[in-house]
């Protein structure tokens, strides 16, 4: 993960938050009492947010003690303490809710991912995400996939080619569209077409494709489509795939199976923050 962009993001996301000034802590704790929350589970899951925690809270204040209990992509029980962060109170009730979302977010994602993973429960094809992700979180969401033991795809627009239905239907053909990118674009990058009849299986291993993805088929009809793929071409489904039907898939021979819901259908895990002591209190 980027920590420069990190770094930037939550500045952004601690400014939307607090504004001018947290006016209930401000008013409440206009000194430099001390004391320490803890980050507890009430779910089970994998974990994801190390960095979240130590460059959030560090943003806020350089002297605030981070200590993060779990890994990112370690399982964790619920019941179970995650993180403690001690110093100032008035920075540590400033920055717990932004801090907190988006742990609890990564979390659902890596736990998703995790489930995949062992549902396809396969040795050769890998589970990956797609670029249906928040917009702003796209970086800490694909990184939430990686805790979870799946993979990365193309992270934009910018670093592959995908030539989708649209993309043809307007270039004309798989090969138009083919032709038309291998004229401007660098041997580094590469080319993939999106399939779903044999007759684009055909035209787009022809064209030079170096990744087709079949669409919205049935493992049965991959099984008979990948045939036609020579082994030099990275194959992958997408498409109408979900945790219900992912075993089916595992057979099929791709090399990757892509899952939109891991970024845009996960459930954030319930973890809270409390209070472990304050000044006030000893």
């Amino acid at each position: 993960m980027n920590k420069l962009k990190l770094r930037s993001l939550l500045e952004s996301f601690f400014i939307e938050d607090i504004g001018e000034q947290d006016i209930t802590t401000d008013l409440i704790f206009s000194d430099d009492t001390q004391g320490e929350i803890v980050f507890l589970a009430k779910d089970e899951g994998i974990f994801c947010g190390e960095e979240i925690i130590k460059t959030g809270f560090e943003l806020l204040n350089q002297d605030l003690l981070t200590r993060v209990l779990v890994k990112d992509g370690e399982p964790f029980e619920k019941g179970q303490q995650l993180a403690t962060v001690t110093g100032k109170i008035s920075d540590l009730l400033k920055g717990e809710r932004v801090v907190l979302n988006l742990v609890q977010r990564m979390s659902g994602i890596a736990t998703l991912t995790n489930k995949a993973v062992t549902t396809l429960n396969s040795d050769f094809t890998r589970i990956c995400d797609t670029r249906k992700t928040t917009p702003g979180l796209r970086m800490l969401e694909k990184y939430a996939v990686r805790s979870g033991g799946g993979y990365n795809h193309r992270f934009g627009l910018y670093d592959a080619v995908m030539i989708k239905d649209n993309h043809i239907s307007f270039a004309g053909s798989i090969s138009r569209a083919v032709e038309a990118v291998r004229k401007q674009a660098g041997h580094m990058v590469k080319v993939e077409v999106e399939v779903e009849t044999e007759e684009q299986v055909r035209e787009a291993v022809q064209a030079g494709a170096d990744v087709i993805m079949f669409d919205n088929r049935t493992p049965d009809e991959i099984k008979e489509l990948i045939k036609l793929v020579p082994p030099g071409i990275i194959t992958e489904a997408s498409g109408g795939i979900q945790l219900s039907n992912l075993a089916s898939y595992g057979d099929t021979g791709v090399h990757y199976i892509s899952l939109g819901f891991l970024t845009h259908s996960y459930k954030s895990l319930d973890i809270s923050v409390k209070v472990l002591w304050s000044k006030g209190e000893e």
